[in-house]
């Protein structure tokens, strides 16, 4: 199988699948207002401790203006908190409330228990490989972070264009 087309197909079936997740985990909590955007920024800062603005920007990949627009959702929800950075008084450090943290776990555990039952199903040769492909696709995410960002639209040496889609 060709590169493109597999990258096509993977690409296709994660996207999917994020979709499935989401709407189990969000259809669960009456719809919430959670938006894709606001979850990515609530689980980066729950996952990765109390951050800044410009930290969370810096990890989520969008301007420092999205991430304060982004936390200041969030803080209208009451899932995040704001405390002045104690180095800097200009900046703030942004934590999960108790309530955020909760958040954070329900959804976790029903994102956790839909593919638990979708893989119930699975020979154990397909549980194996599905292990192998989260291995594998988790050293390109870890590999990617640690990169230097190329310039946005610059061919890769593959051909590719580097260009992050949004789904």
């Amino acid at each position: 199988m060709q590169t493109v087309e597999l990258a096509a197909r993977l690409r296709l079936a994660i996207v999917r699948t994020s979709r499935r997740l989401r709407q189990q985990a969000l259809g669960a909590e009456g719809g919430s207002e959670l938006s894709p955007t606001l979850s990515a920024a609530l689980a980066s800062i729950d996952v990765h401790g109390p951050m800044t603005p410009s930290e969370l920007a810096e990890r989520e990949r969008v301007k420092r203006p999205t991430a304060t627009r982004t936390v200041s959702r969030l803080e209208e929800l009451g899932l995040v908190a704001r405390t002045p950075d104690p180095t800097d008084g200009r900046a703030c450090i942004v934590a999960t409330t108790a309530e955020g943290r909760a958040l954070m776990k329900r959804l976790r555990t029903r994102k956790n228990a839909y593919l638990a039952n979708r893989f119930a199903d699975l020979d154990e040769s397909e549980l194996d490989t599905l292990d192998r492909a989260a291995e594998i696709l988790e050293r390109l995410l870890e590999t990617e972070d640690r990169a230097p960002q190329r310039r946005r639209g610059s061919a890769s040496p593959s051909g590719l264009r580097d260009r992050k889609e949004q789904a």
